[in-house]
């Protein structure tokens, strides 16, 4: 039987092998994939072609692409390839290519983090939804709790701060406390 280090047994070290997943788990994980999958084949052919170049733009292939694309155009232009003639010896056309791709690539990149953004807000308001449902049913189970150790008569030295558990929260006082600038 296999030791650790120390001597013990490292069957007793380590859990029996555990399903990976519960089936609530499973079922939110295909549900989120699942709509992902419809979100990206929902959107315009337009954002699609805007990602694709983005993702491209994000690769190495584009970055080699251009260190082959620009070190063949510098070494012809610096007459180092002998049987190629210059056409560009003072740069000026690679300078206004290079400018143009940058001006559409940060315009792709924008396209894209805009989509992603809107990806995000939908997620963040769903967690905030989460949150204040969670957070009112365990207020519900505070109040429950809290009335039946009161029937059982049982005292506890949390029965100040359980009060203040009990009481719902208005997530929009939350905010408007947030949001008040300090005097």
């Amino acid at each position: 039987m296999p030791t650790l280090p120390n001597g013990s047994d490292k069957s007793a070290a380590y859990p029996p092998s555990l399903p990976v997943l519960g089936p609530v788990l499973s079922r939110n994980i295909e549900a989120l994939r699942q709509r992902r999958l419809r979100e990206e084949r929902s959107a315009s052919w337009q954002d699609r072609i805007a990602a694709a170049i983005t993702r491209f733009a994000g690769s190495m292939q584009f970055i080699y692409i251009h260190v082959v694309v620009f070190g063949f155009w510098l070494a012809a232009n610096l007459h180092w390839i002998s049987a190629i003639p210059a056409w560009d010896e003072s740069f000026v056309i690679l300078a206004v290519v290079a400018s143009v791709e940058a001006i559409f690539l940060s315009t792709f990149v924008l396209i894209t983090q805009n989509r992603m953004a809107a990806a995000a807000d939908k997620r963040a308001d769903l967690d905030l939804q989460i949150s204040l449902l969670s957070e009112h049913e365990l207020t519900k189970v505070a109040t429950l709790l809290s009335d039946m150790a009161k029937q059982a008569g049982v005292k506890t030295n949390v029965e100040e701060e359980l009060e203040e558990v009990k009481r719902d929260i208005a997530p929009e006082a939350v905010l408007d406390k947030i949001e008040k600038k300090p005097p």
